[in-house]
């Protein structure tokens, strides 16, 4: 099962490239956020997006990220799964 798990952008790390410092329930991977721009948004700092496989998919505010979470969590095996995946990615 894949998810797309909340997590909070940290600092952009590499602005060239789209690339953000994000943590996701206390894992800090890089992940692009360069989709966002598509749609006319952009993330920052502070801002919350959904990930999928390393990439920002959208962008979702601190209430709907904590539910979001909540419900994650309450799957047990497959969002442990989810959080070794994002542990071992690495983008560079």
């Amino acid at each position: 099962m894949c998810l797309a798990i909340p997590g909070k952008v940290i600092e952009v790390v590499d602005e060239s490239n789209r690339l953000a410092l994000v943590d996701v329930a206390g894992v800090r991977r890089t992940v692009n956020i360069g989709l966002l721009d598509a749609d006319g948004l952009s993330a920052g700092p502070g801002d919350w997006v959904l990930i999928h496989v390393g990439f920002a998919l959208s962008l979702v505010d601190e209430a709907e990220a904590a539910a979001t979470l909540k419900l994650l969590q309450g799957m047990g095996e497959d969002y442990e799964r989810e959080l070794e995946e994002l542990k071992a990615s690495v983008i560079e």
